[in-house]
């Protein structure tokens, strides 16, 4: 009996024991699981002045640059100034062997100045004695038509008389008719002194001397062109050749550049390049320079680049120090619209579709995060405005909406380590 009781409490022990974990797991579906409450951090629309920057690369360049080519083949006599030289316009930067320029100048200058001498000759003296001899043959011409007429007339009233013979007569109308032919042509002839001789003599007189002239400028330009003059203010940045080379006509043989201020020069896209005008403010970042470098737009290009359809835009930098180099390669970031009374909300708080459509998640009244579609305007680098789809009251997630879904539960509070780190970094992941 006793070994049927011990076998029957020894089975309701391991039955006891083969029920319990079937009764724990029953009892811990009953019981609900506690909900989980995702982090983020938010706030509230924030209303101010925003503008839009638009960034590009470009590369700086001088002012005003000159590469000075010599215009005739000579060997340098010397160099006034070095690499880096500081230059003013007009100054001497080196002179070319000359001397053979100097001589054909000076045979030239002696050509010139005779040429000048039979110019004075032919105005002043030769044309003049010709149109006197003219005016003279004239004037005698007529004293002696008017005294062969006075003969006739004469001896008419003596031939009619009957006093002197008719042969007499005869030979006095023969001889005014050859004093009259005299008169004529002197007179023709001072007629042709003065309008046609005349003119032509002054007009030959006068291109002797302007061809002598011509010569002689011609020689002082070559000697002048020994002389290697700056055409700008500026620094020298290159001296390709050292006294006693010769300088080959048409290569440079010097360069000057003016630093004084410089031109980043860039690219950007039309659609772009229409929102900027002239004198916008702009910021460079220089390599090597902590600060960025103030600037501002001095030429849009009215015309696209054929090869890359961008529109090309300078901006104009003080340089008096001569800090910033030409050919450095910078940033630019280019202020264009402007809005002072725009509601802004940080950049990092915007997602992106894949269809490109953009939205936030905000906290509702139910303590759960809600996708908004927003519609943005003006972004810069860290906000960005929104100009339908929020409300000032709006507390909108700025950290911790990555991968959130909507309806999600959410508490306030302070920023994970490393989890919203790279969806504030890119200013908005896509879903």
């Amino acid at each position: 009996m006793n070994a049927k009781k011990v076998l029957l409490n020894s089975s309701r022990v391991l039955l006891a024991a083969a029920l319990l974990p079937l009764m724990i797991l029953s009892g811990c579906k009953k019981e609900a699981a506690p909900e989980t409450l995702v982090t983020v951090q938010a706030e509230h629309p924030e209303q101010g002045p925003i503008a839009e920057h638009i960034t590009a690369d470009a590369v700086l360049a001088p002012l005003a640059q000159a590469a000075i080519a010599s215009k005739i083949s000579a060997p340098v006599r010397k160099f006034y100034v070095q690499r880096g030289s500081r230059v003013k316009e007009g100054e001497l930067l080196a002179t070319l062997e000359n001397s053979d320029l100097t001589a054909a100048a000076l045979d030239n200058k002696g050509s010139y100045m005779a040429a000048e001498a039979a110019f004075a000759t032919a105005t002043k003296a030769q044309v003049p004695e010709d149109t006197q001899k003219a005016e003279s043959d004239v004037a005698q011409t007529k004293a002696n038509l008017d005294l062969n007429l006075s003969i006739v007339k004469s001896r008419k009233q003596l031939f009619a008389e009957g006093a002197i013979p008719g042969r007499d007569l005869d030979t006095a109308q023969a001889a005014l008719v050859a004093a009259q032919a005299a008169y004529d042509a002197a007179v023709k002839h001072l007629e042709s002194v003065r309008s046609v001789s005349r003119e032509a003599a002054l007009k030959s007189a006068q291109g002797q001397l302007t061809s002598a002239e011509g010569k002689y400028k011609g020689a002082n330009a070559q000697v002048g062109y020994s002389e290697i003059r700056s055409p700008i203010d500026g620094v020298v940045t290159d001296r390709s050749l050292f006294a006693g080379e010769t300088a080959a006509a048409g290569a440079p043989l010097l360069t000057v550049m003016d630093t004084s201020s410089l031109l980043a020069k860039t690219h950007i896209a039309q659609s772009l390049a229409q929102r900027l005008k002239l004198g916008d403010e702009a910021a460079l970042q220089v390599p090597g320079v902590a600060e960025p470098v103030t600037a501002k737009v001095t030429l849009i290009s009215p015309a696209l680049d054929p090869g890359s359809t961008t529109v090309e835009v300078w901006l104009k930098i003080e340089n008096k120090s001569g800090a910033l180099k030409v050919g450095t390669p910078v940033k630019v970031s280019i202020t264009g619209r402007t809005d002072a009374k725009a509601w802004k909300i940080p950049l990092a708080s915007v997602l992106t579709a894949q269809d490109g459509s953009k939205s936030v998640m905000v906290v509702g009244t139910d303590g759960a995060a809600h996708r908004k579609a927003v519609t943005l305007g003006l972004q810069d680098a860290e906000d960005v405005q929104v100009t339908s789809g929020l409300s000032p009251t709006d507390l909108v997630i700025t950290g911790g909406a990555y991968g959130l879904d909507d309806g999600a539960k959410v508490k306030l509070g302070a920023a994970a380590a490393d989890d919203d780190k790279p969806a504030a970094a890119k200013g908005g992941e896509k879903e």
